[in-house]
């Protein structure tokens, strides 16, 4: 207790160049861990996108290209799937779900997606949640859209606005379809994937804007709406009204009795004879997403390993300038009866100290930090970050740092020892 008293007063002593080497170490603690966070979480939301589909089927092209354009609402796909080849396949043994998507539209920017009222119910995100609505309810009629959580809080929208959609993906349109309006009539609750920035249609609303064939049908009156359990229970069932005659779609989704009939199904659409089609495993081709990725990951780790050594070789200079200036004090310190061995312990305790205090300054600023960028991280990248409590890779990474501050300072405080034993009593000026 006295040396840690001891030490503590004379880093007070020498607040100025003490609070550089805090803040050095606390700013490259703050880098690592909000990094290795952010990595962590942007891995979980990948791999949250999308979860209890097992294929997905589209115009063949490249998996990692038909998984972005189709679940990431990224790219575009040059080529689609008939209509009667869906139909084909769907109704092929083992199937027991599908969704058909559409997409080629936008809002604002916004990816529009054409799909069933299958989506909501069979659609599965992260732990295979499922879509739950925080307003209204899924549609129901062909003049109807349900809106992503984002789409919603950005755009201000609310229940029973009337949007207008444009042809043509993100903030690039064509033809706007004003022929055509739509009535917001539901708003999912966020679930940190690209469903937050999509808006829901019916199948037969994409097909009446590409064909220009007129306004869709008026709503019918609200208590049509509401005619019971019996009436809501159908309006869950794919009918005739909401899909109309689609020609071709852009991809869609399908879930099987068991899993073994996934590789079965998929080496039959491989090799479809009818058109090229493919089918991916979703889960296997965001594992080679996120390889792909790798690269730029071990880069950002890389990056703050650096500023953490150049932060800790900037308090071990520090603490070595010092040294030559404390000789003085190390003669009183040998004066009064302290031994060799105390002004290392006192040396190497004041390392410790100065890698313990920048340190926990480091994680309390990744947490601000974080919290601090979550909603652009949430809105521009689809990640949601959790402020959740250290992991244990995590205090391992806080350790090892605090580990490697003290043994940075090993290196002055043997120059103490032996600055001490040689000078004894007297210092030389």
């Amino acid at each position: 207790m006295i040396l840690f008293k001891l030490a503590s007063k004379s880093l007070l002593n020498r607040k100025a160049s003490v609070l550089l080497s805090v803040i050095t170490i606390a700013i490259s603690v703050m880098l690592l861990l909000t990094i290795e966070r952010v990595r962590v979480q942007a891995k979980e939301s990948f791999a949250a996108t999308v979860s209890g589909t097992d294929l997905i089927v589209g115009a063949r092209t490249g998996d990692i290209q038909l998984l972005l354009a189709s679940v990431f609402r990224i790219g575009h796909m040059n080529n689609g799937v008939s209509w009667q080849s869906y139909q084909d396949i769907i109704s092929k043994r083992g199937v027991n779900w599908s969704i058909p998507l559409s997409l080629g539209d936008a809002h604002k920017g916004y990816a529009v997606l054409g799909t069933t009222t299958g989506y909501f119910e069979h659609f599965k995100f992260g732990k295979k949640q499922a879509l739950a609505f925080s307003q209204g309810r899924e549609f129901m009629h062909a003049d109807e859209v349900v809106l992503g959580a984002q789409i919603a809080a950005e755009l201000g929208y609310k229940l029973d606005d009337k949007i207008v959609v444009a042809h043509g993906m993100g903030n690039t349109s064509f033809h706007n379809h004003d022929e055509n309006p739509l009535t917001i009539v539901g708003i999912l609750e966020a679930t940190g994937t690209p469903v937050d920035k999509t808006l829901h249609v019916p199948l037969i609303a994409i097909e009446q804007m590409h064909t220009n064939s007129g306004p869709a049908p008026a709503h019918h009156d609200d208590h049509e709406h509401h005619q019971g359990d019996e009436h809501l229970e159908e309006s869950h069932q794919p009918s005739d009204d909401l899909i109309g005659q689609p020609t071709q779609i852009s991809a869609f989704l399908l879930g099987f009795d068991s899993p073994l009939y996934t590789l079965q199904v998929r080496r039959n659409i491989n090799t479809y004879k009818a058109e090229p089609l493919m089918a991916i495993m979703p889960g296997v081709t965001l594992r080679e997403l996120w390889g792909m990725l790798a690269i730029v990951e071990k880069l950002l780790i890389l990056f703050s390993a650096v500023v953490l050594v150049v932060s800790l070789l900037g308090m071990l200079t520090t603490l070595l300038a010092n040294l030559s200036q404390r000789r003085r004090e190390l003669a009183i310190l040998r004066s009064v009866g302290a031994k060799p061995w105390h002004i290392f312990s006192l040396m190497s305790l004041e390392s410790l100290l100065i890698s313990v205090v920048g340190t926990a300054l480091g994680v309390a600023l990744s947490y601000l930090l974080l919290l601090g960028t979550q909603p652009m991280l949430q809105a521009y990248g689809g990640i949601s970050v959790t402020l959740s409590r250290l992991s244990h890779y995590e205090l391992t990474l806080v350790a090892g740092i605090i580990s490697a501050g003290w043994l940075v300072g090993l290196l002055p405080a043997v120059r103490a020892y032996f600055y001490s034993l040689h000078d004894g009593m007297s210092i030389k000026t």
